[in-house]
C-alpha cells in the first residue's frame, strides 16, 4: 500500500511501544523508514522489542523506561530524546483497562486507569508539543482511543471517561495548535486482539467467538489494517487533516454499540472470578517490573 521509504526522515515517539498495538505500529513505522523511540515502564520489554524490530527491519529503535504518570519524568525523557534531534511525530498508545462493575471500583482502581490514559497522555503531548512550538516546528500526534468515546463504555467507565478526555484534547489542541502547523488526530479501534487486552477485558475466558463474529463483517480486525491507518495519519500529504477521530471496527460500534453491555448478564460469581483473574495478572506484571 505504501512506498518503502514513506516515513524516511521521520522521528517518532510511541508510548507503550514495547508491546501490544504500540509494538505493531512501531514495526510498520520502522519498516517504512522512520527512526523510532519507544517508552514504557519496563526496560527489559523495551530492550527486547527494540532488538527484535531492528533485527527484522534494520533502522533505529531506542527504548526509554518512564512512568508517564509522572510529569517531570516525562519531560526529562522527552528532553533526552530531543538531544538526538527534534521529533516529528508522537503516538499516544500507552493505556490501561480492566472490566468491573462501577459500584465495585475503588478510587485507587479508577486512578490507576485515569492517571495513565488521561493524565499521562496529556503530559507526553504537552512535553512534545511545547518543544515543537518553541522550535517553530510542525508535528503530528496520533492518539489511540476506543469506540466508546462516541457512545459510552459500561463496565469500563474509568477508561471510557479518560479516553473521552483524550478525544476532546485532540479536537481542542487541533484548534489551539493549528497555527503552529501541529496536527492531532486519533484512531478508535474495534477488536484487534492482543494478549494484554484479552486477559483484562475477558479475564479467564475465551473471547474468540465474540471477537471474530460480533461485527457486521464477521471478524476481528487485521493488525495490518490498523498499521496502515496509523501510517496514513503520520505520513506527509494530508496536512489539512486534523482534529479527527477515525473509527476502524468493521461497523461494529454502529451495529452493537461496540462496548461491554453484554456483561450485564454476569453473576456475582462471574465478577468474583474476573477480579481474581485480573488481580493475579497484575501481581505477575508487578513482579516482572521488579526484576
Amino acid at each position: 500500500m505504501f512506498k518503502n521509504d514513506l516515513l524516511k526522515g521521520k522521528r517518532i515517539l510511541i508510548t507503550g511501544g514495547g508491546s501490544g498495538l504500540g509494538k505493531e505500529i512501531a514495526a510498520r513505522y520502522l519498516e517504512l523508514g522512520a527512526d523510532l523511540y519507544i517508552c514504557g515502564r519496563r526496560d527489559v520489554v523495551l530492550n527486547e522489542t527494540a532488538a527484535e524490530l531492528m533485527d527484522r527491519f534494520g533502522g533505529s529503535v531506542k527504548g526509554y523506561a518512564v512512568d508517564i504518570r509522572n510529569a517531570e519524568a516525562v519531560d526529562q525523557v522527552v528532553g533526552e530524546i530531543w538531544k538526538d534531534g527534534p521529533l516529528t511525530g508522537l503516538v499516544n498508545n500507552a493505556a490501561g483497562n480492566f472490566v468491573s462493575r462501577t459500584e465495585d471500583l475503588s478510587s485507587r482502581g479508577f486512578d490507576a486507569i485515569a492517571n495513565i490514559v488521561l493524565h499521562g497522555t496529556f503530559y507526553v503531548t504537552q512535553a512534545v508539543g511545547k518543544r515543537w512550538i518553541e522550535g517553530q516546528l510542525p508535528g503530528s500526534v496520533v492518539s489511540i482511543l476506543v469506540t466508546w468515546v462516541m457512545n459510552g463504555g459500561p463496565f469500563v467507565v474509568p477508561s471510557a471517561m479518560s479516553k473521552a478526555g483524550v478525544n476532546v484534547m485532540t479536537k481542542s489542541l487541533a484548534v489551539e495548535w493549528g497555527r503552529h502547523q501541529i496536527r492531532l488526530n486519533a484512531i478508535a479501534p474495534g477488536v484487534f486482539p492482543t494478549e494484554g487486552m484479552s486477559k483484562r477485558l475477558y479475564p479467564g475466558r475465551d473471547d474468540a467467538g465474540r471477537s471474530e463474529g460480533n461485527s457486521p463483517m464477521g471478524r476481528a480486525g487485521y493488525m495490518s489494517e490498523l498499521q496502515n491507518l496509523a501510517t496514513f495519519l503520520m505520513a506527509d500529504g494530508c496536512e489539512w487533516l486534523t482534529g479527527q477521530t477515525m473509527t476502524i471496527d468493521g461497523a461494529n460500534s454502529l451495529a452493537t454499540g461496540g462496548n461491554f453491555y453484554h456483561f450485564k448478564d454476569w453473576t456475582d460469581a462471574d465478577w468474583d472470578h474476573a477480579r481474581n483473574s485480573i488481580r493475579e495478572l497484575n501481581d505477575r506484571d508487578r513482579a516482572a517490573r521488579a526484576v
